[in-house]
């Protein structure tokens, strides 16, 4: 079975419990920008807590197609972004073998957050080692065939995981505080476990 999502960036561990038993991740490029969304923001853990990273997006009053999001580097994220990493994540036991792809990904400046998100899921699905297939949505469709599984904007930050049917948090060391935050981005999984990350989003999708 396939299944019907938005691109989300570096998306959390939720996201991906509800991606894993899917062959064909199929992302959704004919929706409108839903603003304040994960569509443009993730969440990782500082020596402060839980802080979000927001990409700033060029300001618009209308509505607009997700393809012409275009990304603000008028207000030089991408150096706070990767000075925030370096900072919170350099001493985590697998930084050094994943954050160069990362890196790569966030200085080529691409110019849509579409086009960003989309990349950034693949190097994640890579790093994950997962063999899932990521294909395009060729027109907007209120109701999906019933062979693709709808999971468009299922995930969303006003309301908890818990009162979703995908993540069941398994913890793990993470850098900092002796209490686990649960579902953070994928990243904070990928610097800590490493190679182990894939096992434990496995472990982390709830037994419906």
């Amino acid at each position: 079975m396939d299944c019907l999502i938005e691109a989300h960036f570096l998306p959390s561990l939720e996201y991906f419990c509800a991606l894993q038993r899917f062959e064909t991740i199929i992302i959704e490029k004919h929706e409108h920008l839903i603003k304040q969304s994960y569509r443009n923001r993730c969440y990782i853990l500082t020596s402060q807590g839980r802080e979000r990273l927001t990409i700033p997006l060029i300001a618009t009053h209308q509505e607009i197609r997700i393809t012409d999001v275009q990304v603000d580097y008028s207000r030089r994220w991408q150096t706070n972004f990767l000075r925030t990493l370096d900072s919170t994540y350099a001493n985590s036991p697998y930084y050094e073998h994943y954050v160069a792809d990362l890196k790569k990904e966030i200085r080529i400046g691409y110019k849509y957050l579409y086009e960003l998100n989309v990349h950034l899921l693949s190097m994640c699905l890579q790093w994950l080692k997962w063999d899932h297939t990521i294909s395009e949505s060729v027109s907007y469709e209120k109701n999906p065939p019933l062979e693709i599984k709808d999971l468009r904007s299922l995930i969303s930050h006003k309301k908890d995981y818990s009162m979703r049917k995908f993540y069941d948090p398994q913890p793990y060391q993470q850098v900092f505080g002796s209490n686990f935050v649960p579902n953070l981005s994928l990243i904070d999984l990928m610097f800590c476990e490493g190679p182990h990350s894939r096992a434990l989003v496995k472990a982390s999708q709830k037994k419906n």
